[in-house]
């Protein structure tokens, strides 16, 4: 096969190791989700132990007993992340209250791992290009908590026009031939040619030369593939460079896989992942404060209410919007664009019913429990547990009235409302699990 014949030529004298590994288990892992619980809290709830990755400082392997249907997972409290993925965020050096674009996001795991780098503060822009996968992106952000991030689906060329030179930092995840992912993704290695990697390649540039527009001087960017071919990874980035020389590469000054061209990483499965390329970059010029964001409307003495009835202290900031009913708390940092297919932008608080306010299962993710005014608190080894991810009524202490979060072990899963000493089930029948 011509792929074994180009991975011979790349690895030389490992080559032999790298079938060892190539036909051995695949690499699984999961990231903790810092928005919400900590290792240690994570750590203490689960019946088995977590390895930890060489990758990031929030990357585990994933034990074989722990699923997605896991309570905690759907609470947000980490997500199932190949491990070497997590490295393109490292070398990102994302900083709390910076302004950063993924800008090819879905499903969400570096978005979400640049939003637990954030810390709440600054913004996280998320595009995907494909509509369903944008969805997909949406949904991973709300079950981790996110409260500062826009998703979007646009064009990149579009998007970093419409955005130029807002961004502090940059990250490109390209979509690529996938070569990393043979082992665990049947159809990428059927779909495999040289000619769809030289497709890819051309592909690549051209979205790394929309992204550069969105940078700021001085802003750094990453690009990163889960392919191995040197066509798709080093040629690229040469190519960029050699048409760009307001462009430097630099050194991300991390340790894990090995080091190409000086500045760039490889990871292969002997180096602890199914297969990663990171490369970093930084724009020259002096680095610019991102511009105030415009005030929010002044808003209806009815929501504050509401809002203040639900959350203590209102967690999510004011900058509070009208859309289709829906009452929207906007990022701190985000200036709304005309003409860009937004999803979401912050979180969504309550929607408008029939002249009354029901809250949203987006804020009570973003909520942690004490920000709540009620909550109900749940062992993820409980029936209680499964029952309520299950859509079922649950039992409640006979004094919450009213609406009241969800929480297994610490970690805010949803809400429900309060009655006589039972929890009428609001978790979202999309997102329940089957028996």
């Amino acid at each position: 096969m011509e792929f074994s014949e180009r991975m011979q030529a790349l690895l030389g004298d490992e080559y032999e190791q790298f079938l060892q590994y190539y036909n051995g288990d695949n690499f699984r892992g999961l990231r903790v989700n810092t928005l919400k619980c900590t290792a240690q809290q994570l750590q203490a709830a689960l019946s088995c132990s977590l390895q930890p990755t060489p990758f990031c400082p929030d990357g585990y392997y994933l034990p074989e007993e722990l699923t997605g249907n896991h309570p905690l997972h759907h609470a947000g409290a980490f997500y199932i992340q190949e491990p070497s993925a997590t490295s393109a965020v490292e070398m990102l050096g994302v900083q709390p209250g910076e302004q950063v674009l993924d800008l090819c996001a879905a499903p969400g795991g570096k978005s979400t791992q640049i939003a637990a780098k954030l810390q709440g503060k600054g913004l996280l822009w998320s595009n995907e290009i494909v509509k369903s996968r944008a969805n997909i992106l949406l949904s991973n952000i709300e079950r981790m908590g996110v409260r500062n991030a826009v998703v979007s689906n646009c064009h990149p060329e579009t998007l970093c026009a419409a955005l130029s030179g807002q961004f502090d930092r940059v990250l490109v995840d390209a979509p690529c031939s996938g070569e990393g992912m043979f082992r665990k993704n049947s159809d990428a290695k059927t779909e495999w040619s040289a000619e769809h990697v030289r497709s890819c390649a051309e592909r690549q540039l051209h979205i790394l030369n929309s992204a550069k527009t969105a940078l700021k001087p001085g802003g750094v960017l990453v690009y990163s593939t889960c392919t191995f071919s040197r066509e798709e990874n080093e040629s690229v980035i040469a190519r960029f460079l050699a048409d760009d020389p307001d462009f430097l590469p630099e050194d991300a000054q991390v340790s894990f896989g090995r080091p190409t061209e000086n500045f760039a990483r490889r990871i292969f499965p002997m180096d602890g992942g199914e297969g990663h390329f990171a490369a970093r970059l930084r724009k020259k010029g002096d680095r610019v404060p991102s511009a105030a964001a415009v005030p929010g409307a002044k808003a209806d003495e009815e929501v504050l209410r509401f809002y203040d009835s639900v959350f203590c202290g209102r967690p999510f900031g004011e900058r509070l919007s009208v859309v289709n009913n829906k009452i929207i708390i906007l990022p701190e940092n985000y200036n709304p664009v005309k003409g860009l297919s937004v999803l979401r932008a912050g979180v969504i608080l309550g929607e408008i019913v029939k002249k009354r306010i029901e809250p949203h299962h987006s804020a009570f993710m973003a909520a942690k429990p004490q920000d709540c005014r009620q909550c109900v608190p749940l062992d993820c080894n409980s029936d209680a547990a499964r029952a309520y991810l299950h859509g079922e009524e649950i039992a409640a202490d006979a004094a919450l009235r009213g609406y009241a979060a969800v929480a297994v072990n610490g970690v805010t899963a949803g809400f429900g409302k309060a009655s006589g000493g039972r929890l009428k089930n609001k978790y979202p029948k999309g997102l329940r699990t089957l028996k």
